[in-house]
């Protein structure tokens, strides 16, 4: 039996460990870690990037989209070839 997509505006789950590096990150004063951490938090767990985003519901499509959307602008700069851009 398939197991149900979770509601897509239910908030990201997170630990004492992400709270602290994007703390840190956001103070600047963030571990090579802590940074690693913070990004992998946002892109997989925030916007939830490996997800599908596909639901019956429009609404709820629409949102899970827009989320995903985030995470795949971060993999898309992370990926680029910056020297392409000078």
């Amino acid at each position: 039996m398939a197991k149900e997509a979770p509601a897509p505006y239910l908030p990201a789950t997170y630990d004492v460990a992400d709270i602290a590096a994007i703390q840190a990150c956001l103070r600047g004063e963030a571990t090579p870690e802590q940074q690693k951490r913070a990004v992998e938090w946002i892109m997989y767990k925030a916007a939830n990037m490996n997800d599908m985003e596909y639901r019956t519901d429009s609404r709820d499509h629409a949102f899970a989209s827009g989320r995903r959307f985030v995470g795949m602008q971060i993999y898309k700069l992370n990926t680029l070839n910056k020297g392409a851009f000078r």
